[in-house]
């Protein structure tokens, strides 16, 4: 009995103690990588990459099983279906994706659920060695190599830095001085100036590292203009 559902678990042909083998195996994979994901407090989180994980697997197992089973009756591709999950993931990766102006976000989750649904695939190819190999260096890498990053210093942030000043800014060397200061990088800036109310708004789109002491920046640039506010977000306020 355990040798036969060890033969249908390692049989290249679909069998249904097989296929449910590669369901399972499917789901945990796609749930650990969507554990550390959840873990992040992204929106596409442990659920989400077990099902994508279990669709590409189900995705194979029809890609295999058709040919199998109408052999002879109809000219089937074992690849067609499966070549499809491939680009027809890009889309649901691309609705992780948060784009806003001045930052785009869910980069990482997006290559990750494309790397998850070609576990699945993996999963229901029978490639079980190689799909766990490729979950585990998934999650060493979202793990230990930010560590090694946030280590080195090379993370960076895209945010937007909105200052309100009093008065007409004619001059902004001061504010980019501060900045240069503190090594942050500009990379674009956007006046509004309300000539009845005296007020000037800019904002900055920046570039700074993730630990960056944004206290002391705020203090530094008050002290350029007579500011009435600064904010801190990832979208241009006007």
């Amino acid at each position: 009995m355990v040798n036969q559902i060890v033969d249908d678990i390692l049989s290249p042909d679909v069998t249904f103690t097989g296929a449910v083998f590669k369901l399972l195996l499917s789901l945990v994979l796609g749930a650990a990588v969507g554990f550390e994901r959840h873990r992040k407090g992204q929106i596409a989180g442990l659920r989400t990459f077990a099902l994508i994980c279990m669709g590409a697997t189900l995705a194979m197992l029809i890609s295999i099983f058709i040919p199998q089973e109408y052999l002879g009756v109809k000219n089937g591709d074992p690849g067609r279906i499966a070549a499809q999950v491939v680009s027809g993931v890009g889309f649901l990766g691309a609705g992780a994706i948060i784009q806003m102006k001045g930052s785009v976000r869910g980069l990482t989750t997006a290559a990750g659920i494309w790397m998850t649904a070609c576990i699945g695939l993996a999963v229901g190819a029978g490639m079980y060695a190689i799909a766990t190999v490729a979950t585990f260096l998934i999650i060493f890498i979202l793990l230990y190599i930010e560590r090694y990053e946030k280590w080195c210093g090379l993370q960076w942030e895209s945010k937007i830095v909105r200052i309100k000043v009093h008065g007409i800014v004619t001059d902004t060397a001061p504010l980019r001085a501060v900045f240069k200061r503190y090594g942050v990088h500009t990379s674009d800036e956007f006046f509004k100036f309300d000539y009845d109310s005296g007020i000037t708004v800019i904002n900055y789109l920046i570039r700074v590292r993730d630990a960056a002491d944004f206290i002391s920046l705020f203090n530094d640039i008050h002290e350029c203009y007579d500011t009435a506010s600064i904010t801190l977000g990832n979208e241009v306020s006007m």
